[in-house]
């Protein structure tokens, strides 16, 4: 595990973002209870301090894993979930033999160097009929992209110097489409119909679900 990239998030969460932070925790955790349902072995990747993870803890198995031990460790003592330090970026040694029925991927993917490495990880470690379940900011909605054309990074994921990849709606499905045979994904945001209706255009967030993997 790199030391340097562990100390970047540990500084970065203490720093930049308080605890219990979470974007649209509300509309995600709704979200989230209802499809992870009960009774499932749940993996949370990049869980950080729980903020996200104990809306589907009930009833649940859920093993938290982050590259923030402190954080992660936040989690463990809120919650009562199993959690181990693993950088998503490597091989996931640490996950070695294990499967599960929901893997929950919560604004994670646009901090990894190549999250399709990871999408690859994620179907190796589910459950045949599991699901892949979680979100990525819509860095090129309509107000992201004059946002650009102006020159301003301000109230954009370009903002956040730990966002390495930035996806588009029509980025996203793809993607999610190479590795699993049914994928859709649902736009949050503040005008809560428009973003429904128009995704790609007026969401602030793309929420996805996954399943049966290819």
């Amino acid at each position: 595990m790199s030391r340097s990239l562990q100390t970047i998030y540990e500084d970065h969460h203490a720093t930049e973002r308080a605890g219990g932070f979470s974007v649209l925790e509300k509309d995600r955790g709704e979200a989230l209870r209802r499809i992870v349902g009960k009774e499932k072995r749940v993996l949370d990747i990049g869980c950080r301090d729980g903020a996200l993870t104990k809306h589907f803890t009930e009833g649940n198995s859920v093993l938290g894993v982050d590259i923030d031990r402190t954080a992660l460790n936040r989690a463990q003592n809120l919650l009562s979930i199993e959690g181990r330090v693993v950088d998503l970026n490597g091989d996931w040694e640490e996950l070695k033999g294990e499967s599960f029925d929901v893997i929950v991927a919560g604004e994670i993917l646009e901090h990894l160097y190549y999250p399709e490495k990871v999408l690859r990880r994620v179907v190796k470690h589910l459950n045949p009929g599991g699901i892949f379940v979680g979100s990525v900011p819509n860095a090129f909605s309509l107000k992201n992209r004059l946002r650009y054309l102006s020159g301003q990074k301000r109230f954009t994921p370009l903002e956040d110097p730990t966002h390495i990849n930035q996806f588009s709606y029509a980025e996203l499905i793809s993607m999610l489409q190479k590795y699993f045979n049914n994928a859709e994904i649902i736009g949050l945001g503040r005008f809560r119909l428009l973003s429904k209706m128009f995704p790609n255009l007026v969401a602030f967030d793309l929420f996805f679900i996954a399943k049966n993997a290819k």
